[in-house]
């Protein structure tokens, strides 16, 4: 493991009798009836929550949800639905041994630092779950607040992080907390170092040929990561709405295409460091393209420059076949971003071709990444997701990590 990913780690402490705070990330998304619509972030934390539960520790779990005010509880974006799914999922995967029933999950609404939060998890048994309110509905959580940590910090005796998704950010849960935990201990959680090991490890010493693809709607948000990137992949392969700004930087057509205008000469300029770091970036070279973004709207393939009136979608096929044979290729990929608006068919065709090739590289022996957000929703829903080294659960996290960026979160923790 890199510096960066070495931290003591939940399987190493001895947490029987032990209450454990543990930083989650259960930012799922719910449906208007406030349903949960993908549990996978969920189950990613199992295994984490198994390794306390399992060995007679006490878990007192901690997670945001959405957007609150940080004025107190707002019911559509209460934990509860969370609560009873975790407590339906870890009945499914049993108890020690492989016994059949799995742990009461105890939920308490209103408040994280209430009385009665402190007294439910005073109150807990070894082998019990607890899982309190949304972090934000106090506005501690958001202005990393030490006195709002410490109450936090106060209910148990040894804290574990195992929320990659806001790894990235200084909330209270994530730095102000282990800090405040005065001696007890403070270690990473399964879901945390796999997530560290994987791309930092594929960053740091990734096999050649390296390939990393970018997509999504802004450059702006990738001109970082393009930089970090550049001194360390063989290719960048770019796709989605940020290639028609690196496009028009390049003085190509783009018609209507999505473009940001007030960043063509960085853009140019990132292009430029890039070629003389001896990384090929690689722009689309034709294009889905429509008159209008809708699924029933006329489409045409358009080579090279984008007429008047016509925007690019989604890569096209033959950009798509070019990108697909550099990657089958590949021995290290991460992928950061889809290649087209994926969620309007026929506009997904370009990141299924991506996915599809990632496959076809990590079963010859490829280490494959796909960092979180809107790749893992793709990937997700094309079925392909156990197919591939990794698909993480932070998109922001991930992006910051191809940045270069180390977290204070992380850096909280115990050593290893």
């Amino acid at each position: 493991m890199t510096a960066t990913a070495a931290r003591a780690s939940i399987d190493e402490l001895d947490v029987a009798g032990r209450r454990v705070l543990v930083r989650v990330d259960f930012n799922v998304p719910l449906d208007a009836e406030g349903r949960i619509t993908d549990d996978r972030r969920i189950r990613m934390a199992l295994p984490t929550i198994r390794s306390i539960i399992d060995r007679g520790g006490r878990a007192i779990l901690v997670s945001h949800l959405g957007r609150p005010s940080g004025v107190g509880p707002e019911p559509g974006l209460s934990l509860a639905p969370v609560a009873d799914r975790l407590g339906e999922l870890l009945a499914e995967s049993g108890g020690p041994g492989g016994r059949p029933a799995g742990p009461a999950v105890r939920f308490v609404g209103g408040s994280c630092v209430g009385p009665e939060a402190a007294a439910a998890a005073e109150a807990l048994e070894p082998g019990d779950v607890l899982v309190l309110e949304n972090l934000r509905f106090e506005a501690g959580e958001k202005t990393g607040d030490p006195e709002f940590a410490a109450r936090l910090a106060a209910m148990a005796e040894a804290y574990c992080n195992d929320a990659f998704g806001t790894a990235h950010r200084r909330d209270a849960s994530m730095v102000a907390v282990p800090e405040a935990m005065d001696g007890r201990p403070r270690v990473a959680g399964r879901l945390l170092r796999k997530e560290l090991e994987y791309l930092q490890q594929a960053i740091d010493t990734g096999g050649s040929p390296f390939v990393a693809v970018l997509g999504g709607a802004k450059v702006s948000d990738k001109f970082a990561a393009i930089r970090n990137l550049a001194r360390r992949v063989d290719a960048i392969l770019v796709g989605g709405a940020m290639s028609y700004t690196l496009m028009q930087a390049r003085g190509i057509a783009v018609g209507s295409s999505r473009v940001e205008p007030e960043v063509l000469e960085e853009a140019a300029a990132v292009l430029a460091e890039a070629a003389a770091h001896g990384t090929e970036v690689h722009l689309p070279e034709d294009h889905v393209c429509a008159e209008r973004l809708a699924g029933d709207a006329t489409t045409r393939v358009c080579d090279g420059a984008i007429p008047d009136g016509w925007m690019g979608l989604d890569i096209g096929p033959r950009t798509a076949a070019r990108y697909a044979e550099v990657l089958r290729a590949a021995r290290t990929v991460v992928w950061n971003g889809p290649m087209g608006v994926f969620e309007i068919p026929p506009f997904d065709a370009g990141t299924r071709v991506v996915a599809e090739a990632l496959v076809t590289a990590t079963e010859g022996g490829a280490v494959t990444i796909v960092g979180g957000g809107d790749s893992a929703a793709a990937i997700e829903g094309m079925g392909l997701a156990d197919r591939v080294s990794h698909v993480s659960t932070g998109g922001g996290a991930s992006l910051k990590m191809l940045e270069g960026e180390s977290f204070a979160s992380v850096s909280a923790l115990d050593p290893a």
